[in-house]
């Protein structure tokens, strides 16, 4: 798999990644989602490409952002289909090497509750919980 960023020709094929990933929500647009973090560090926007497919399939995306205090990862999916090749590990890494090429101190994600799964994962490569709350409010209805 080529890492490479984001490009809008690739925005049907990453919202049908993120669709059969499971990560798709009703109060989360995946359109408007994607058009806004191309105003924000688009270059921190990544997907995953099958270099030995014709054209390059899409097979894995990550959102990465840095607000000047910490790091965060959105949208980590890779296709059911290319799973347990390491693809996953492989954009943590680039996330990691990236947020640390611009000084940022330390990464945060979010797992929803009850995903064991993705938790596993996460902590394999070293990561654990804060023992935080998190809180949201919405400001904008998509």
């Amino acid at each position: 798999m080529l890492i490479r960023p984001f490009d809008p020709s690739d925005t049907e094929t990453v919202i049908a990644l993120w669709n059969a990933c499971g990560l798709v929500r009703p109060w989360n647009d995946p359109l408007t989602d994607i058009q806004r973090k191309l105003t924000v560090q688009p270059e921190l926007f990544l997907v995953g490409v099958d270099e030995e497919t014709p054209g390059g399939e899409v097979v894995g995306s990550v959102m990465v952002g840095f607000d000047g205090h910490r790091g965060w990862v959105n949208y980590l999916a890779v296709s059911p289909e290319h799973r347990g090749h390491g693809h996953g590990r492989a954009f943590m890494a680039e996330a990691e090497r990236l947020l640390i090429s611009i000084g940022c101190p330390k990464l945060n994600l979010q797992v929803r509750a009850g995903n064991e799964g993705v938790l596993a994962f996460y902590e394999a490569l070293g990561y654990a919980p804060d023992h935080t709350v998190s809180l949201g409010k919405r400001l904008i209805a998509d």
